[in-house]
């Protein structure tokens, strides 16, 4: 099994902090959320990983110190790790084009912008699962129609009128990659574009006009991380099912002083409280120092200084100093605030 993971975007609505560090790295709950997010499908596969494809954008953003970290995710898994680049944002197919190496054999495709909670198996009758999430608003989404061996049978972005409310997450599997590779090949050839880009909808529609079974897969939780609000509404979400999973959030060299901690909270390696009331749903990176602060329902990231703070979500990067009586905020990286 492969996983391929198209990350080239920039992540423009998650600024200031995507100014300085790619989206799909930025810690959520502790982890950044690619690693979450590759992690949970390879739990969900039950299978051996047998290569990782990372598909970034410029090296000038996505640097050395990238590639480093993604193949070590690799390593961890047992997976081979791939890095292949999309130069030129000409959509969702197109970035899946430039790992063409890559693309053969059963595969998941993951969009690097969300993470999951899901529990089940992958219908071995399908020739393609699309992972879907049941929504209450499902004009704001691509949505999935189905017919009555509830199979899809059509895509449709953000209908006028209800067809279906199985909202597509951006995770696909594929039993032959190849075949997606070959239909999304033809759409390149042809110059088949929809907003003016090349997208993988075009090669799945592709493969089920020709046949192919496409089945859904639901997913238990959908969480997104496009923007500072949802991220850090993710961000607690995570918190809590982590807690219930029984995993450890808060590092034994943690220092505390005259700090009250409600969790869930995940407090990182070599973090300082002092003076400070902490949670719920708060995550705080390495090496950060609280002092004389109170900070709920918030994601601070590494190396950062914070005083005398009330704060309620806000979302701060690393190597911040911020001192001040503000309560909802949102401090990218090297920033300071007195």
């Amino acid at each position: 099994m492969k996983i391929i993971v198209p990350m080239a975007g920039r992540g423009s609505r998650l600024r200031p902090h995507t100014l300085t560090v790619p989206k799909p790295l930025i810690p959520v709950a502790g982890k950044p959320i690619v690693h979450r997010l590759v992690s949970d499908i390879a739990k969900v596969l039950d299978q051996d990983i047998e290569e990782i494809a990372f598909i970034l954008g410029d090296p000038a953003f996505f640097g050395q110190d990238v590639v480093d970290d993604l193949e070590k995710l690799a390593k961890e898994l047992g997976a081979k790790c791939s890095i292949y680049r999309q130069l030129d944002p000409k959509g969702t197919g197109h970035a899946i084009m430039c790992a063409k190496e890559s693309l053969s054999g059963p595969a998941v495709i993951a969009y690097a912008d969300t993470l999951i909670r899901a529990d089940f198996n992958l219908d071995k009758t399908a020739d393609s699962v699309i992972w879907t999430k049941k929504v209450t608003n499902p004009e704001a989404y691509g949505v999935v129609k189905l017919n009555e061996r509830e199979e899809i049978t059509e895509l449709i972005e953000k209908p006028k009128t209800f067809v279906s409310d199985q909202a597509v997450i951006g995770i696909y599997y594929f039993k032959d990659l190849g075949v997606l590779r070959n239909e999304l090949q033809y759409v390149l050839d042809n110059n088949i574009l929809n907003g003016g880009e090349y997208q993988i909808n075009d090669g799945i529609k592709r493969m089920m006009q020709n046949g192919k079974i496409f089945k859904t897969g639901a997913v238990d939780e959908w969480m997104d991380c496009g923007n500072k609000n949802v991220t850090v509404e993710t961000n607690s979400r995570m918190l809590g099912f982590l807690k219930t999973d029984g995993e450890q959030l808060i590092h034994n060299s943690a220092l505390m002083e005259n700090s009250r901690i409600v969790e869930p909270c995940f407090i990182g390696e070599n973090v300082v409280l002092k003076n400070s009331n902490i949670g719920p749903n708060v995550s705080i990176g390495s090496n950060t120092v609280v002092e004389n602060s109170s900070i709920k329902n918030s994601l601070i990231q590494n190396q950062s200084k914070i005083h005398n703070a009330d704060l309620d979500n806000a979302m701060i990067g690393n190597h911040v100093i911020f001192n001040g009586n503000f309560d909802t905020i949102n401090i990218g990286d090297y920033s300071v605030v007195e």
